[in-house]
């Protein structure tokens, strides 16, 4: 592992928004993108492109996505669950889209009301879509792979199951597949396991994102887990925002402050400037008064003397 590979892809303006009764204000949402990107994050989902009436929360992704398009430097992605979806994510400009595909077909009917086969259909058009594209406005596709470790309504999966619709995934002209740990069961070992026999079938450069929830308290070690496996982008939501609003259960992503400590604090550079990544948090604080907000190190302060070289013996990582 190289010190200088490691995406943190936000997600909170997604999946943390999509998870809490409030609607968080347009210009607050444009003010936290804003933020975090100046604190370097690279990589935003910045919404997701489903009916309002199912997710009031993001009926303004659109506009949010045509700000993130304003800043610098930044991949602004969205999730989309359709054709329909991705068609309005296109026009949108989004630099990259991710259609969930529940390795659960329980969750998958629940989520996006769609068999495997259905969504199979889905992802298919959506190629299709994409390939009539000039390529410089085509985006990245993602097919991402949700309750790959474990569902609230089937309980234990199949890795097999995750293998082959990884592999079908890719067969369907996906550019990449994520692992998703939807309801919070993954552990250490079974995460190096998956990552292993998933890269195996689909080839190393075809997985190198996985979204981890921290709902059992195994989040960090988890992502740590992931890294030893060669993954090297990460989702993360601030101040913990976030769950699956279809998904009984499912709670807790990990905490982007303290994701970045863990790793600013090993050495190990994400180019994301801690102290302002925690001054965002106001922004979250004043727009969603009555959301609680999480992760220890925000709560806990900076240790002394951190970030020059002293009790780790490494300086601070930029």
């Amino acid at each position: 592992m190289t010190t200088d590979q490691i995406l943190i892809s936000e997600v909170g303006p997604r999946d943390g928004l999509q998870s809490i009764q409030t609607i968080m204000p347009t210009e607050a949402k444009k003010a936290w993108i804003t933020a975090e990107a100046k604190a370097g994050v690279k990589e935003i989902e910045v919404g997701s492109f489903v009916p309002p009436k199912l997710l009031p929360q993001l009926a303004d992704t659109a506009e949010i996505v045509a700000h993130g398009l304003t800043i610098p430097g930044l991949t602004v992605a969205a999730l989309v669950p359709n054709l329909k979806g991705a068609e309005n994510a296109v026009k949108a400009g989004a630099h990259k889209i991710t259609l969930p595909l529940s390795v659960s077909e329980t969750h998958s009917q629940a989520n996006l009301n769609k068999t495997h086969a259905q969504v199979f259909t889905e992802v298919a058009n959506i190629v299709a879509l994409l390939n009539d594209l000039d390529p410089s406005k085509r985006p990245q596709f993602e097919g991402g792979l949700s309750t790959a470790f474990g569902c609230t309504m089937e309980g234990a999966i199949s890795e097999d199951r995750v293998v082959a619709l990884a592999s079908k995934m890719m067969a369907l002209g996906c550019d990449e597949v994520g692992l998703s740990d939807t309801t919070g069961y993954a552990n250490p070992a079974q995460l190096k396991r998956l990552v292993r026999r998933v890269k195996a079938e689909v080839g190393d450069a075809n997985l190198s994102g996985v979204h981890l929830h921290n709902t059992r308290g195994l989040g960090l070690a988890n992502a740590l887990a992931a890294l030893e496996e060669g993954i090297t982008t990460l989702d993360s939501s601030l101040a913990g925002l976030g769950g699956c609003p279809f998904a009984p259960g499912a709670s807790g992503n990990i905490v982007t402050e303290d994701l970045v400590f863990m790793l600013d604090s090993m050495g190990i550079a994400t180019g994301i400037d801690l102290g302002k990544l925690l001054e965002v948090r106001k922004i979250l604080a004043a727009a969603l008064p009555n959301e609680p907000l999480y992760g220890f190190t925000p709560d806990s302060g900076l240790p002394k003397g951190y970030g020059s070289e002293g009790p780790w013996g490494l300086p601070k990582a930029s």
